[in-house]
């Protein structure tokens, strides 16, 4: 059985409202009526939630990677090495780990709202530090920070989400919410390398702090709290102890918990090394840059769009199936192309292939980890996003370190790729066992 939120029903309608039953044959003409809070919500109300959600979704990626393209001009200003600049995103991804797993649970425990406007206004505050840090000492303080403080964005966004929808309509929601993640990352290097035109890598972390400032205002304006008190204190999410371990109870959360993980850190390999690799071996300039990142980002809206389709008709499990196969091919083939000697081309040829594959991947893991926790959106929402970013930060910066004084090639991002797909698929099998996830409800 799974909740429903606590609204004011009709009195035909309280009988199907109790739970969601969840059945692997039930045809949609007997499935039973559920309600959920967001059914009642207008058209123009839901379209104004996707807005103002998907942009504090995207705070967390733009903070990210905004200032990729200015690696180069950071190494020079600071006079350090590749891998010290790697390491201030490396801090940025940890601060946001850690900051979804303060922010989920006490968004179950306090509301969504508080945790939402402390922690964005924290993200304002580091991002004006960061443009004035005068050593890289403390831009990577205030990164850590920035980090920290745009976490709220992504993990109650997809909480609000829970709180209002259910079932089918809580795909189609999230993976609104999935497209805007899946696509800040490859658009934020564009916006980034647009900006370095006109200003320095110091105004890109004003620009942030000015999108920070824009979204606690409109969260004060326009979000109201989704999660009542009486929710609250339902069974089985009075604690955060218990919230946690109903969540990592759950057998196909933790099998898509490592999909999710291992999926982000392919991405986000890719994200700290191809500055170097397209800038420095193959001759990009930063516009250059940017362009093959609004490329790459029309394949994660092509993945992310169908997948929401598909999920809804076969299954998101089915979806993650292939997209994780494709995530191993298409790495595998950098790797081969390289080799051969193929250039350019070789390279970005299959690397569109792994992008689309991560905006199938996304949306699905989303889904799957807050359908089956609707008590605990919050909580499985911050473990989803802290691993995410967590482990991905950890494990990116494999990428310079396996290069060294080498210089980072195709193949040595490649390599960290395939090795992140290759765990994700074997979750799919080993873990989530697709053939035994239930079917959405209606």
């Amino acid at each position: 059985m799974r909740d429903t939120a606590s609204i004011p029903l009709p009195p035909a309608a309280r009988p199907a409202a109790t739970g969601a039953i969840r059945t692997l044959g039930a045809h949609p003409a007997t499935a039973p009526i559920v309600l959920h809070p967001g059914d009642r919500i207008s058209t123009p109300r839901r379209v104004l939630y996707v807005i103002l959600l998907g942009a504090l979704t995207a705070l967390g990626p733009f903070t990210i990677d905004l200032y990729l393209p200015a690696f180069p001009v950071l190494r020079e200003d600071f006079q350090t090495t590749d891998a010290a600049i790697q390491l201030t995103l490396t801090g940025t991804m940890i601060g946001f780990a850690l900051g979804q797993l303060i922010v989920g649970p006490l968004s179950d425990k306090v509301g969504r709202r508080l945790p939402l406007l402390a922690v964005t206004a924290l993200h304002v505050l580091a991002s004006a530090a960061a443009a004035f840090a005068p050593t890289l000492e403390l831009l990577s303080v205030a990164r850590v920070l920035m980090g920290a403080g745009a976490a709220a964005g992504g993990v109650v966004a997809a909480a609000i989400v829970r709180d209002l929808f259910g079932g089918r309509r809580l795909v189609v929601m999230l993976s609104r919410l999935a497209l805007v993640s899946g696509v800040a990352p490859v658009l934020a290097p564009l916006v980034g390398s647009g900006l370095l035109l006109v200003t320095s890598w110091r105004g890109v972390f004003g620009v942030l702090a000015i999108y920070g400032a824009v979204m606690l205002v409109s969260a004060i304006i326009f979000i109201p709290e989704t999660l009542p008190p009486a929710r609250r204190r339902e069974r089985g999410a009075t604690t955060v102890w218990q919230r946690y371990r109903s969540v990592f109870g759950d057998r196909v959360f933790i099998g898509v918990l490592i999909i999710g993980g291992m999926s982000f850190s392919g991405l986000f390999s890719y994200l700290s090394a191809s500055s170097f690799l397209f800038q420095e071996s193959y001759g990009f300039d930063a516009q250059q840059y940017g362009l093959l990142f609004a490329a790459n980002s029309l394949g994660v809206v092509l993945g992310v769009q169908a997948a929401s389709r598909l999920a809804a008709r076969f299954g998101p499990q089915w979806v993650l199936a292939w997209s994780t196969a494709v995530l191993v091919v298409a790495g595998a083939s950098i790797i081969i192309t390289d080799q051969l000697g193929l250039g350019l081309w070789g390279t970005v040829v299959p690397l569109f292939f792994f992008m689309t594959a991560c905006g199938f991947t996304f949306p699905c893991v989303q889904v799957l980890a807050l359908d089956r926790h609707g008590n605990a959106a919050g909580t499985a929402q911050s473990i989803v996003g802290a691993t995410n970013f967590g482990v991905a930060g950890i494990i990116s910066p494999l990428v310079g370190w396996i290069a060294k004084d080498a210089g980072i090639t195709a193949t040595t991002m490649a390599s960290v790729m395939v090795g992140c797909a290759v765990i994700g698929l074997a979750s799919l099998w080993l873990i989530v066992r697709p053939r035994t996830v239930e079917r959405l409800a209606p």
